[in-house]
């Protein structure tokens, strides 16, 4: 799905650079998730087609792009290849009937049954297969912190609270282009962490956007964090 610059919110707008500080997957892997890549004389095409296209020749993820990618990641980091990843993608688009299938409520509960499906019972597989089958273990070690402080609407990620609701800092699409805010002011942290070491203070910073010294330093806490 393509999107032009003018249909943008409701999407999110995320470049590689500032996905990877958000989800901690490095820019050039999204890069190579979303656009594909050649090695050696093999070429291997996109694990998924991104949500946004600006015709710009340039590379941005939509919000559910983000989501997707936090999950792809974390199946490759429990030992999915990057080829087992898309063939769970093109099962669950099938199933679930959507572009971004990980992005989905759905995938909380069908996820480890379209896992296996993908694995079969390829030799290879064989390790991660039998971890797969034995009770909960893609719900509890990779699904659900994947999909944690998500809000779905109609079964789709609509939200994310990076740390918990009671933070107050949100992604929300039809905010901001999806930028981390302070919900309750809807500020991206990003203004109020630069505002607070421009000024040289927290409580100058709140005075300037009128908002609390709190929300100040929770912004602040929150963009440290990212560039850890």
């Amino acid at each position: 799905m393509t999107k032009h610059d003018t249909s943008l919110i409701g999407l999110g707008l995320y470049t590689p650079a500032e996905a990877a500080r958000l989800i901690k997957v490095p820019a050039a892997k999204l890069t190579r998730w979303l656009k594909g890549h050649g090695s050696g004389n093999r070429t291997y095409a996109p694990l998924w087609h991104g949500q946004v296209d600006l015709h710009d020749d340039k590379l941005y993820l939509g919000f559910l792009d983000l989501v997707q990618s936090r999950m792809a990641s974390a199946f490759i980091a429990a030992g999915l290849s990057p080829q087992k990843v898309r063939r769970a993608l093109v099962l669950a688009r099938e199933l679930i009937e959507h572009d971004h299938p990980f992005a989905t409520s759905r995938f909380r509960t069908d996820g480890r049954t379209l896992l296996l499906e993908a694995l079969g019972e390829d030799e290879d597989d064989r390790p991660l297969v039998d971890l797969f089958k034995r009770g909960q273990y893609v719900m509890h070690k990779v699904i659900e912190p994947s999909l944690k402080g998500i809000d779905f609407d109609t079964d789709i990620a609509a939200r994310w609270w990076p740390k918990g609701r009671a933070s107050d800092i949100v992604l929300d699409p039809k905010r901001q282009f999806g930028q981390p805010i302070i919900e309750s002011v809807g500020v991206p942290t990003s203004i109020l962490s630069a505002a607070a070491e421009a000024e040289g203070s927290v409580s100058r910073a709140a005075q300037l956007f009128r908002v609390s010294p709190a929300a100040v330093q929770r912004a602040v806490d929150f963009e440290r964090g990212l560039a850890a």
